[in-house]
């Protein structure tokens, strides 16, 4: 709990905001949000006494010194009103604005998660997490510095236990979320005040030996820094800056557990820095200190070259010093020096008077963090039951760093193969993959990649192509998925083979030449079945989803009579009770108990595709019509006229249309390169329309012809790897 002395307040964060905010307006915002927050919260308290105000106070002090927009900050201030308070999301819109209603609503929303020790329900929290931070990266922003100040507070807590929970939470869902944006000072206090909760008798055992030592070694490190400092003078290098570095409690115990390493082991336990102006003077820096002091064998890394996927940079060395001792000393610029600090935060510092967007934002940071393009698609394409594995080994695990034989550097999640760099660099080189060379030796493409290791894939033209094994040799969701594709367009091409044969045979039966069957007679007749071409219907008999009879007779004219809807709503009030195994008989591959052969279609408003939350409603005249669960028009409609429908595990094939909306922010060939992501998922584009706005927005509607939600949500992942799209969202008309 911060003492009496340095409790913040309004005057503070205000005092800390003038420093990077000027106008008036961006300050009284503040102010406004501050007034509205101690209004609310007015009779409210903590478990410390403090007034409730003083934990939104501290919130938004903390978002003010990493230097977040005003509407990031007005969040903070407002950040608990609508879960503790009678305010809605419609008063904070009205009284500030929609950005500050939807980061609030966001942190209410992530403040709801209940934790629980178990890895499903941790696995949970890290997935809603994880969407809130890729639909805005300010949400979890907020979320951490409230968890930052209420982690200061936890002695608070009476209960042991649940002070023990919410420090073990810290530790497993937000210290890991403040590294991978580069938070190191947030990510440090964070596991220091957590672990001291957990395990308070340890934590102080570390601190007192770090004390010790440090104490020990205090005249090595002032003479280190002295002559370091003269070396630098003599070589002229100026304006820098040598400070000391002492390792947080929490990792030093992370290593002595994970790595069986004692306190004289961990060589970075104390530590120097160095801080200079430019690159240049970081290498001869380095060059320096090696001419004085021998350097320690593999200790040196070079994360200027290959920065860390949280942005970090530094070159590291660990030395032996002066009288014997070992330093580590870390080399690195100012601007360096304040990434490590303060991560994705010091690349986003509010800039007034400049096009700011929330969009723009985003953007900026998906172009700076290499892994946040790729966030969505860890959380929505796991491959796993339990998605913990893919949240926590692709996001939250160390990365391996691998080159080309060029030089070239890429990072992968730790257990990456050899398929996951083939198709890191081209989906053809994926497919065409018949080895891979590591370091110049031939390995397996079980091989799990090293950092350092220099990458060549061997391919052939006459590669059949990925099979359903690759799956097991590929670790990235991107890798799995392009396998996936391959072998799906594969069995189509199979399928089609096998329809068309069977066509072919019944057309010579009843003497119709199919050369006279063409693309718009087949959309006419199968058009509703999501059957628009010639191949399609080949596709679809090859299936086994309507035999090639079936499909001859509708084309001659003959048709099969149907129920009307009358008749439908008799034989679902008597038969809805029947026990007999249930199979889709309707083309679309929606069950309704006790109607095989009912008049269904597919709501236009919605465009339902197989695998939606999915509702049957009976209408007057038009069958029964089936709704996206979230369809605006289906909880408008009478509810008594709703129905229970779901979809057939075993049915497949059919092509439903949707449409989708993508908002992005123009430029050259945007759509060329949406269109071409498109094309290369599994799916099918029926038209696009784009609309361009005065500032830069561009509108695109795609409508698409998908087999099911899976392919449909995997062409929405890939289209999220365009870094100029800020949102998709699928069409309610």
């Amino acid at each position: 709990m911060p003492t009496e002395q340095n409790k913040h307040t309004i005057d503070d964060i205000i005092e800390c905001c003038k420093t990077y905010l000027h106008e008036q307006k961006n300050l009284g915002i503040i102010v406004k949000a501050y007034e509205v927050a101690k209004e609310k919260h007015d009779g409210q308290f903590r478990k410390s006494g403090d007034p409730y105000i003083q934990h939104p106070i501290e919130v938004a002090y903390i978002l003010a010194t990493l230097h977040a927009g005003p509407s990031t900050i007005v969040a903070g201030l407002l950040h608990d009103v609508l879960e503790d308070t009678d305010t809605t999301k419609e008063e904070l819109t009205r009284d500030f604005n929609k950005d500050v209603a939807e980061i609030v609503d966001g942190v209410t929303k992530i403040s709801k998660l209940k934790y629980m020790t178990k890895e499903k329900a941790l696995a949970h929290n890290h997935e809603k997490l994880l969407l809130a931070m890729a639909k805005d990266i300010r949400v979890v922003l907020v979320k951490i510095a409230d968890r930052l100040h209420n982690i200061k507070t936890i002695e608070y807590h009476q209960d042991i236990e649940k002070r023990k929970r919410i420090a073990q939470e810290t530790l497993d869902l937000y210290a890991p979320l403040a590294h991978r944006l580069g938070m190191y000072r947030i990510k440090a206090e964070l596991e220091d005040l957590s672990f001291k909760a957990i395990d308070p008798d340890k934590y102080h055992a570390i601190a007192a030996e770090i004390s010790t030592r440090k104490a020990e070694r205090e005249d090595d490190i002032v003479i280190m820094n002295a002559k370091i400092k003269e070396l630098l003078d003599k070589n002229n290098i100026h304006d820098y800056e040598i400070k000391g570095r002492i390792k947080n409690i929490y990792s030093i115990y992370r290593k002595i557990i994970t790595k069986n390493k004692k306190m004289d082991d961990i060589f970075d336990l104390l530590a120097l820095r160095v801080i200079v102006n430019t690159i240049e003077e970081c290498y001869r820096v380095l060059g320096i200190i090696h001419s004085i002091w021998t350097p320690i064998p593999m200790r040196f890394k070079d994360y200027i070259a290959v920065p860390k996927p949280n942005m970090y940079q530094s070159l590291h060395t660990t030395v032996v010093g002066i009288n014997g001792r070992i330093y580590e000393i870390q080399i690195r610029t100012y601007d360096m020096d304040k990434i490590a600090e303060l991560g994705i935060a010091a690349h986003w510092a509010y800039k007034e008077n400049t096009s700011y967007s929330p969009e723009k934002e985003q953007i900026e940071i998906a172009n700076k963090l290499k892994w946040y393009k790729d966030l969505t698609t860890y959380v929505e394409n796991s491959e796993t039951e339990d998605p913990l594995d893919s949240i926590i080994e692709d996001i939250f695990s160390a990365n391996v760093y691998i080159f080309t034989p060029k030089g070239d550097v890429y990072d992968f999640p730790a257990g990456s193969m050899p398929l996951d760099f083939a198709y890191r660099i081209h989906s053809d080189i994926g497919n065409r993959t018949v080895g891979a060379i590591v370091n110049g030796k031939i390995v397996p493409l079980s091989y799990k990649l090293k950092t350092g290791d220099v990458v060549e894939i061997k391919t052939s033209k006459t590669c059949l192509g990925p099979t359903s094994a690759w799956m097991k040799l590929a670790k990235t969701t991107h890798a799995k998925t392009k396998i996936k594709t391959f072998i799906n367009k594969k069995q189509r091409d199979s399928l089609v083979d096998k329809g068309t044969e069977e066509f072919l045979a019944v057309s010579k039966n009843l003497g119709y030449n199919p050369a006279n069957l063409e693309d718009k007679q087949v959309n006419d007749l199968f058009g509703k079945n999501g059957l628009k071409t010639v191949e399609d219907l080949y596709c679809s008999i090859g299936k086994g989803e309507i035999s090639a009879l079936a499909a001859m007779n509708r084309i001659l004219g003959i048709t099969d009579a149907k129920l009307d809807d009358e008749a439908a709503l008799r034989q679902y009030s008597e038969d809805s009770s029947n026990n007999r195994k249930r199979v889709a008989k309707n083309g679309y591959g929606i069950i309704i108990d006790g109607l095989d052969r009912a008049k269904i279609r597919l709501g236009n408003c919605c465009e339902p595709v197989y695998g939606d939350e999915i509702s049957g409603y009976i209408s007057k005249g038009n069958g029964i019509i089936i709704h996206r669960v979230e369809c605006p028009n289906a909880q408008k409609a009478e509810p008594e006229r709703f129905i229970h429908v779901y979809w057939d595990k075993n049915f497949s094939g059919k092509i439903f249309d949707t449409t989708l909306k993508v908002s992005s922010i123009d430029r050259k060939n945007l759509v060329a390169d949406m269109i071409n992501t498109l094309n290369s998922c599994d799916v099918t584009i029926a038209s696009v329309t784009c609309t361009k706005g005065k500032g830069g927005e561009c509108i695109s509607k795609f409508k698409l012809q998908v087999a099911n939600v899976d392919a449909l949500n995997n062409a929405i992942v890939n289209l999220n790897k365009i870094r100029e799209i800020y949102q998709i969202e699928r069409v309610n008309k």
